[in-house]
């Protein structure tokens, strides 16, 4: 068997683990980055827990989700922002068939909401708009497709809010990105400075996280400083 075969059995057994509606329910649901035990998923998968385990084991074995036990509690997340990134890609390839786009996110979710690590919405659209109008990021050839690098402007910005430009790009990923949104068919930043971004978000509380869902709320400050670091009208 050569290795293109090979490859083509693998893409074809991830792509038929995706597929599943139930499974595919519990991938989605994962795209915030956040672990949820398998009663969790069995809810959002609409089975019962002995089926959301067999899914989850499937998902597992293309390793699509990992596990982590804690006490007698299985939490399980998805197993890195690759497979973020292709789920939100083939969201917006379910999609592609409308001749005149018109999307059907919820309100709350097309605004702002997490992507695995980082932002997602129109809010980090307009960011990602942004840092590329006033060059604080520019994009720089890459085999792998939009990438994005700080520019002097743009380190010094971010390094003013709290951001450890040194400490980001040490980290063993992408540094950034353009990370195409499945609501607004435009990109946003991804990768390691799209994750600090949201990180300082929340932190100094220009985003909070609802508890139910991956939505995110923009707050009275957030949008003050928002517009006052950033030019960035809500």
């Amino acid at each position: 068997m050569d290795a293109l075969q090979t490859s083509d059995q693998a893409l074809s057994s991830i792509a038929i683990a995706i597929g599943e509606p139930a499974r595919t329910r519990m991938l989605l649901y994962l795209v915030d980055g956040l672990a949820r035990t398998s009663t969790e998923l069995a809810v959002i998968g609409e089975v019962r827990p002995p089926t959301a385990s067999a899914h989850l084991s499937r998902l597992r074995a293309e390793n699509l989700v990992k596990v982590q036990v804690l006490g007698r509690h299985r939490y399980y997340r998805l197993a890195g922002p690759n497979v973020a990134r292709a789920l939100e890609q083939l969201s917006v390839l379910a999609g592609a068939g409308r001749t005149n786009f018109e999307p059907k996110t919820p309100v709350r979710l097309r605004a702002a909401r997490t992507c695995y690590d980082h932002m997602a919405g129109a809010v980090a659209v307009l960011l990602h708009d942004r840092f590329v109008a006033s060059r604080w990021i520019q994009r720089v050839a890459h085999k792998s497709g939009c990438e994005y690098e700080l520019t002097a402007p743009g380190a010094s910005l971010l390094q003013a809010l709290g951001i450890d430009i040194e400490a980001t790009r040490a980290l063993r990923r992408r540094f950034a990105y353009g990370c195409l949104d499945w609501s607004e068919r435009r990109p946003h930043i991804g990768g390691a400075l799209g994750a600090a971004l949201l990180s300082l978000m929340l932190k100094k509380r220009y985003v909070s996280r609802d508890l139910d869902s991956r939505a995110l709320s923009v707050t009275a400050s957030g949008r003050r400083e928002m517009l006052n670091r950033f030019g960035m009208e809500q």
